[in-house]
């Protein structure tokens, strides 16, 4: 947590007193030399002993690193993971003596030497103040650059495994937002909206209407800053169609009168904090608060798109994915259909024909691609996972898959990305343990009823 510089020293028993000399001056010398190697001033910052200079030197660094253009940071980053990677020696030697004599100090030698001077480098940034917000930032940027430079590697894993500590749902703060929540924020969700986007004013004034609800995790060290949030409609049974939850002109209908709570949107807010769970924690306390506030709700569900549907389905090089073979067993029972509406002579063409004009050819296409999405959602993988991040998410959450919707999200996103189909993920409280637990160690995925037997089919056709 970053300590806030507020220009006094404070000792215990007495009266706050003007910050001290050295403190002054050992800032004012910082900042004479704001043109020095910045590689020096990190060594620097790890091997400073005294908590005030610690923070001082945080702060110069970070805002030496704000100065630093596009290319002179990507260097920075290259000289984190070169000069600051872990000590293989101190690490060896240290296994060694746990290894021949496993004592509780070996093991503290070895933990101490397990931390790289990165890391170390990272905790005593984040005592300045704004420390998260930068480290948030660099880890931002690094993301974005890892797939051109593989090298910057250890730098995410050691933010990702601070980050991990630092953002855990101890320090998170759940908060409902309404309209009357103040402007910065209102204007975050309309630029952080990742899933259905929000049109403006009036469109956020909808989804904040009284049969809506939209909650979001702060944390203490990012001031007005939402991590993530979820939008959610309540309505008379599971939605299965996009448009109504989206229309700003759709009737308002009265909390008290709904039944259901369907999740339709989940955004993480900072590119920083990808791949730092916190959507689970997210929505099994909105659960917990709707119920508690509305306990005519008696179904939690989702909404939720197939982001990948359309890529996969084109994508017959994948060998954990849709083969051509696989695609043609598939489609087997509606080849006549598929053929003659497409006039060609095979039936993955005449599919890769139609889907070129989806909605020109709803009828031929609606059970084909139903077919086709159970299959992408519980058989295709790549490097051995199921492929649909959302699946992913809600599939180890606990989440059983209810419904697959053709043709209900026929926004031109929607259309793009998996022709138009939706799902349905279904939170049923006495089955969230058990169906995580198949998830996770088995990749068993549990379906509804409605679904059981044509998963069962998909799963032998796959082979």
């Amino acid at each position: 947590m970053p300590i806030e510089i507020t220009g006094t020293d404070v000792e215990p028993g007495r009266a706050r007193q003007p910050m001290s000399r050295f403190f002054r001056a050992f800032l004012r010398n910082l900042r004479k030399s704001r043109d020095r190697d910045i590689a020096a001033l990190c060594r620097q910052l790890i091997s400073e002993r005294g908590e005030a200079s610690q923070t001082a030197l945080a702060q110069e660094l970070i805002a030496g690193y704000e100065e630093l253009n596009d290319p002179q940071r990507l260097e920075f980053f290259q000289m984190l993971c070169r000069d600051f990677a872990p000590d293989e020696a101190s690490i060896s030697k240290a296994a060694g003596n746990y290894h021949h004599s496993p004592s509780f100090g070996n093991y503290k030698a070895l933990a101490i030497a397990m931390v790289s001077p990165m890391q170390k480098l990272f905790q005593r940034m984040n005592t300045a103040p704004r420390g998260t917000e930068t480290l948030v930032g660099i880890r931002g940027r690094v993301v974005r650059l890892l797939a051109d430079h593989p090298e910057l590697t250890p730098l995410d894993a050691e933010l990702r495994y601070l980050f991990g500590f630092w953002f855990n749902r101890g320090f998170l703060r759940l908060e409902r937002i309404g309209w009357h929540t103040s402007a910065l924020v209102l204007e975050k969700l309309i630029e952080y909206e990742s899933v259905h986007e929000i049109n403006g004013w009036s469109d956020l004034r909808r989804r904040l209407a009284p049969d809506r609800r939209c909650f979001t995790f702060f944390h203490p060290a990012l001031a007005n800053e939402p991590v993530i949030f979820v939008e959610i409609a309540l309505t008379q049974g599971l939605a299965g169609e996009l448009d109504p939850l989206l229309d700003v002109n759709a009737p308002v209908l009265e909390p008290e009168q709904a039944d259901t709570a369907v999740f339709y949107s989940i955004s993480n807010c900072l590119h920083g904090l990808r791949r730092i769970s916190f959507g689970s924690f997210l929505i099994k306390q909105v659960v917990v608060e709707l119920g508690a506030e509305l306990p005519g709700i008696k179904l939690f569900g989702t909404l939720s798109p197939l982001a990948r549907f359309a890529r996969a389905l084109r994508d017959q090089h994948n060998p954990e994915g849709f083969t051509r073979p696989r695609l043609s067993r598939l489609l087997a029972d509606y080849e006549e259909r598929l053929l003659t509406e497409s006039g060609q002579g095979d039936r993955v063409e005449a599919l890769l024909h139609l889907l070129e004009d989806p909605l020109a050819h709803r009828e031929a296409l609606a059970k084909p691609l139903h077919r086709l999405a159970l299959a992408y959602l519980t058989q295709v993988r790549a490097n051995g996972r199921v492929i649909d991040p959302v699946a992913y998410f809600h599939l180890t959450n606990g989440a059983r898959l209810e419904r697959i919707n053709p043709f209900s999200n026929l926004r031109p996103y929607g259309l793009s990305q998996s022709f138009g189909l939706t799902a349905n993920y279904r939170y049923v409280p006495d089955e969230l343990e058990e169906n995580h637990e198949h998830f996770v160690r088995e990749g068993q995925i549990r379906v509804s009823s409605r679904l059981l037997t044509e998963q069962r089919m998909v799963a032998e056709l796959w082979e």
